[in-house]
């Protein structure tokens, strides 16, 4: 990403998701939990919001959300799915929008790609269930605790 979007970010970004949200009465999201050998969870930090989130973003015109799915995987984690990936869920994310939700898969087989560097992704790892980063996001955290650790399912993001 350019300098001058990452500067103007702050400013662009509500008047583009205000125009975005008009022209579109629902959205669709995808998430992906990737796991490696050692059990660690992939996790990304985005330049434009704050703390740890799944790899992922939203489900194009003309797309389906795998398509959506390995495109975002491959875009901000470097991960191509090798094997179908297996839905855990479909969330309602109303605290991001009216209409918004979100479809949550995990990539149990992975092999890795080129990312694509274009300043989205400021940082992206895998962490240990115990080693978790501080800040991350709470709706992430949820459904680690829902898949790791059987916490009671929710429906909303």
């Amino acid at each position: 990403m350019t300098s001058w979007r990452i500067k103007m970010e702050p400013v662009l970004k509500p008047v583009f998701f205000a125009w975005w949200r008009m022209r579109r009465s629902m959205t669709l999201g995808v998430r992906g939990l990737v796991v490696d050998e050692a059990g660690r969870v992939l996790l990304v930090r985005h330049s434009y919001t704050p703390g740890w989130h799944f790899p992922g973003g939203g489900v194009e015109k003309g797309e389906t959300a795998l398509e959506a799915l390995a495109r975002e995987l491959e875009e901000e984690a470097g991960v191509t799915p090798t094997d179908a990936p297996a839905l855990l869920g479909f969330y309602a994310n109303h605290a991001n929008f009216p209409n918004d939700h979100i479809a949550l898969y995990r990539i149990a087989n992975w092999s890795t790609c080129v990312a694509h560097e274009t300043g989205e992704i400021v940082e992206r790892g895998f962490f240990a269930l115990g080693d978790l980063p501080e800040d991350i996001s709470p709706a992430t955290r949820r459904r680690l605790m829902e898949v790791f650790e059987d916490a009671p399912l929710s429906a909303t993001w």
